[in-house]
């Protein structure tokens, strides 16, 4: 047997020889608010120079672990996995621009700064941060609407060969709307930067404020469901690009839908050239992704798939004129060399605050998620709260050159994973090859089809859209996760994707707080001659215990779910405690002549034809509440526990409470819980340390104090 000294005393008497004793430790002292800020701050603020360069290596995680490097290990899979991404990077992040409004060389720029900062702040070694499709279809609805507040045309992205209206170059620009001397790509540039420096100032807040838990409240199936979404809304945007027509963009609420009738509506308008591109640009994109993807085990490196295409297109425009001779949209020139950095506008980042909240949700998110699934599939741990840190300053840095939101993105860490990177230094090299290209190699991509650059960001929305496949399994596991992922895409699509991300969010939340507001709650019945006891519903041939009532809710008890814990244990029990303790009062002498004795007084009282709320007999002496499921109590709950105390305690029946954790325990202690009620006993003789053990006492109590009773 396993006692428990000071919680199973009973009158069964002392406990044999030999028995196992568990001691319980006396509680810790509470300290005051004081004490514990100044111990939490002692400890993270050391001014020594060990606490130095303990926060040192804290906040830049490289100075840590690159002294300890193995080169002759890691470094061959770092040079190539970093190659490869750079190759693939290239193309798409010029491909992204057309998502965010911007001239390509500013997700050179982002791609840029990001891998570098990462590589000094990250805990994660395989994550590989950079553009981020969804972030740019975000960045680009905010820059759009600014543009139209601003008196700019959005449909005019800016990427012909003749716009100088860039920030490079607004000398030669005509007289235009918004601040003067800034053009279209200037105005959007700066709207973008603001959007990004907020946004990672959030996250940096955040992270500061440790709030890297607040990422898991965004689950796996809203996450998918929103990626969803935004793919279908990323798909619609880049149609107009595809066709090579003219279509207004369209903003707020029902934009999708509004996207589709405009196409429909022009469809003869249509750019041949551009249409023919298209199609042969998806084709080998296609082909060549699904000849990756089967001969991934045998293929040492991903095909370049992007950079192949982009090529090849890039030289037959050059080469066959098709701006010239027909029209097909072109990238334009894209200037060489780094910016000069400038501080992004104080009354745009004013405007643009709220837009800035699901940015930095959305990016903390993905970023949290990816850093963590990477970290348990390789076997190492992350700092949430330093990720946020890391996405944070990956985004408030780069803002000062003229760079827009980015986060971790699964497709690039994935390849960067398959092409043997080992850490972060990976990222290094990605960097060094978008540098490359951004002061040598940039003005090659001038003539690149803004067709091409479409079916680039087309076919990287397939592993989000295949996700639709996953919907009947999910109906099968959880039907609530399922429709919180169907509801996330469809709002996203019919409404927007921040109205999406606010639904999937409140759902999610509505379905936690939905399975915890009815548990399942249950009659426990014991197991043969064991100790243990069970559910009679589930198992065959348990015993129920004479006299007494063992009851498990299987949840914590709030104030949401009180009514229905009550409404359970009496429906269960037979006997609503809380209306017969009334009654009893009301009518003493009802009770004392039909619930002690099976009087007919009580049911005098009821009045004829009725149940009686003070039944003739009870039929048990005893409850115990099993609380081993039960997670933590509120103010609501203690008061109801109190409250059942009373109420059996009226009635002559006992409460006892088993497998109670230490927090609850604790909350029990604070609120008075214990001993609670007319001649209410000791906590020794109200808590045990399992469901038997109070069954015992229960039975033991009972036999002690009527043989005739406890012989039944």
């Amino acid at each position: 047997d396993l006692l428990l000294p000071g919680m199973d005393a009973s009158p069964e008497g002392p406990p044999p020889a030999g028995a196992l004793e568990l001691v319980r430790r006396p509680p810790p002292a509470p300290q005051g608010l004081r004490q514990v800020l100044g111990a939490r701050l002692r400890r993270r603020w050391d001014c020594s120079p060990r606490g130095a360069l303990a926060l040192l290596q804290a906040l830049l995680p490289a100075v840590r672990w690159l002294p300890r490097y193995r080169p002759r290990e890691d470094l061959a899979g770092d040079i190539m996995s970093g190659l490869v991404i750079g190759i693939i990077l290239v193309p798409q992040a010029i491909a992204y621009s057309l998502l965010a409004g911007l001239q390509p060389v500013h997700s050179l720029y982002t791609s840029f700064f990001a891998n570098l900062i990462y590589f000094l702040m990250g805990t994660s070694r395989h994550v590989s941060v950079g553009i981020f499709s969804l972030l740019c279809l975000m960045v680009g609805q905010v820059v759009d609407r600014e543009l139209l507040l601003a008196g700019f045309d959005p449909t005019q992205d800016g990427l012909g060969p003749g716009d100088n209206s860039s920030v490079h170059n607004t000398s030669a620009a005509a007289p235009a709307p918004g601040p003067p001397g800034c053009g279209r790509d200037c105005y959007a540039i700066r709207v973008a930067s603001a959007l990004t420096l907020v946004a990672g100032i959030y996250q940096v807040l955040m992270g500061v404020l440790r709030l890297g838990f607040v990422a898991a409240y965004l689950s796996q199936p809203l996450l998918d469901g929103f990626a969803m979404g935004a793919s279908v809304t990323i798909l619609t945007s880049q149609l107009r690009h595809l066709l090579g027509m003219w279509v207004p963009r369209h903003q707020g609420p029902g934009m999708v839908v509004s996207t589709w009738l405009s196409l429909l509506r022009r469809a003869g308008q249509a750019n041949l050239c551009d249409v023919l591109t298209s199609a042969v640009c998806l084709t080998s994109l296609l082909a060549m992704k699904e000849l990756s993807d089967r001969c991934r085990p045998r293929l040492k490196v991903p095909l370049p798939s992007e950079l192949l295409v982009i090529v090849v297109a890039t030289l037959v425009s050059h080469f066959g004129q098709l701006h010239e001779r027909f029209g097909c949209s072109v990238a334009g020139d894209v200037p060489t060399g780094l910016p000069a950095p400038e501080v992004p506008a104080a009354g745009l980042m004013g405007r643009v605050a709220l837009d800035a909240v699901p940015l930095a949700l959305v990016g903390a998110a993905f970023s949290v998620s990816l850093a963590e699934l990477f970290a348990r599939s390789h076997g190492y741990s992350v700092r949430p709260n330093q990720e946020l840190l890391a996405v944070g300053c990956c985004n408030v840095l780069p803002a000062f050159f003229h760079c827009f939101a980015t986060s971790a993105a699964l497709a690039k860490s994935l390849v960067r994973t398959a092409a043997g990177g080992r850490t972060q230094l990976s990222g290094v090299v990605s960097a060094a090859v978008v540098l490359l290209v951004l002061l040598a190699l940039a003005p090659l991509f001038r003539a690149l089809p803004r067709s091409v650059l479409a079916c680039v960001v087309v076919v990287s929305l397939r592993g989000a859209l295949r996700k639709a496949r996953d919907v009947p399994q999910l109906w099968r596991l959880s039907p609530a996760d399922a429709l919180v992922w169907v509801a996330t895409a469809a709002t996203c699509v019919l409404v927007s994707t921040e109205a999406g991300l606010l639904a999937g969010v409140l759902l999610s939340l509505l379905s936690l707080a939905g399975r915890t507001r009815r548990p399942r709650a249950a009659l426990l019945a014991r197991v043969g001659d064991s100790g243990l006891y069970e559910d009679p519903a589930e198992f065959e041939g348990l015993v129920p215990e004479p006299g007494v009532q063992v009851f498990r809710f299987a949840g914590p008890l709030h104030h949401a779910n009180k009514d229905f814990f009550l409404r359970s244990l009496y429906r269960l029990t037979g006997l609503d405690a809380g209306s017969a303790a009334r009654l009893r009062e009301q009518i003493p002498e009802a009770a004392d002549g039909g619930a002690a004795r099976g009087g007919g007084a009580a049911r005098a009282a009821a009045g004829p034809g009725s149940t009686p709320l003070v039944p003739a007999a009870a039929g048990f002496h005893t409850v115990v509440i099993d609380c081993a499921p039960l997670l933590f109590l509120d103010a609501a709950g203690m008061a109801t526990l109190q409250a059942l105390h009373r109420d059996y305690g009226a009635l002559g029946i006992s409460l006892l409470l088993a497998g109670c954790s230490a927090s609850v325990r604790g909350a029990l202690r604070r609120g008075g819980v214990l001993g609670a009620g007319p001649g209410g006993a000791p906590e020794e003789g109200q808590l045990f340390h399992s469901v038997h053990s109070a069954v015992r006492a229960a039975r033991a109590r009972q036999g002690g104090r009527a043989p005739a009773d406890a012989a039944h």
